[in-house]
């Protein structure tokens, strides 16, 4: 789930978060720079064992460490969505998702079947989206889960986005989903399409270990059913469900095209 936008998607949980959590994000200051984070722990440690943070999420976050290479990626995300469709197409080597998908949607043909027979999504936005986001899970990113998240609801760009995300990540420490030391994206974006941890909770399915592929695309079909894809539309007429994913146009826009060059095969 590339970043930029992904403000849409849990938009609702952060306004309910905030509405409950006024004084408590107030308490918690955030920083510009990694020299406030470790007195900022403790601080953080309190909200999330009100919000029910159990022994083993907290645990994650006094081991976590302010993740310069998130802040770094951070800085430079709107570059990323930048240009026409076609440079975004050519930069994320749509060309080479669209044959790959083709085939993986032959050699996976009955985990396509059933995943679209349970939520309504067609194989070729899900493949797009794959392929988009890690190359079909050959780069799930390698950055700590917990320190990249915790490190963004500290930082003071847009603390409030990303509180209950870092809530979310200690809870399925807790669970088990996640440990303190898994990895994943620079922005704590979890598994084969990169789901961030609020997202795992309300949108995972079955065992909610989004590493494992068939897990990973029926929580990305459930997602994008949550977000109001139509079964039996294409990928151009389900855009606003596209967009839940991420926000970023020339991103929509690359995904229809490559999910209809996929679903056309």
């Amino acid at each position: 789930m590339a970043l930029l936008a992904k403000g849409k998607m849990f938009a609702s949980a952060v306004v309910a978060v905030l509405a409950l959590a006024t004084g408590a994000q107030a308490a918690a200051s955030c920083g510009k720079t990694g020299a406030g984070f470790e007195a900022w722990k403790p601080e953080f440690a309190a909200e999330a064992k009100s919000e029910g943070v159990g022994p083993k999420g907290l645990a994650a976050l006094a081991g976590a460490s302010y993740a310069t290479k998130t802040i770094s990626v951070d800085r430079g995300i709107h570059k990323a969505f930048s240009g026409s469709v076609d440079d975004f197409m050519k930069r994320r080597g749509g060309a080479a998702i669209i044959s790959k998908g083709r085939s993986l949607k032959k050699s996976n043909a009955a985990l396509f079947s059933q995943i679209e027979a349970n939520y309504g999504v067609s194989p070729g936005v899900l493949l797009a989206i794959w392929g988009m986001e890690t190359g079909f899970g050959s780069a799930m990113g390698n950055q700590n889960t917990v320190s990249a998240i915790l490190t963004l609801a500290y930082d003071c760009r847009r603390p409030g986005f990303f509180y209950p995300h870092a809530i979310a990540a200690l809870k399925l420490v807790d669970r088990g989903a996640l440990t303190a030391s898994s990895v994943g994206a620079a922005h704590g974006e979890i598994g084969h399409t990169q789901f961030l941890p609020g997202n795992v909770l309300k949108y995972g399915v079955g065992s909610g270990n989004l590493r494992d592929k068939g897990t990973a695309l029926a929580s990305t079909a459930n997602f994008l059913k949550g977000h109001g894809w139509r079964a039996g539309a294409s990928a151009s007429a389900n855009m606003g469900a596209i967009a839940g994913w991420n926000s970023a146009s020339v991103y929509q826009q690359a995904i229809a095209r490559i999910a209809t060059a996929i679903d056309g095969d």
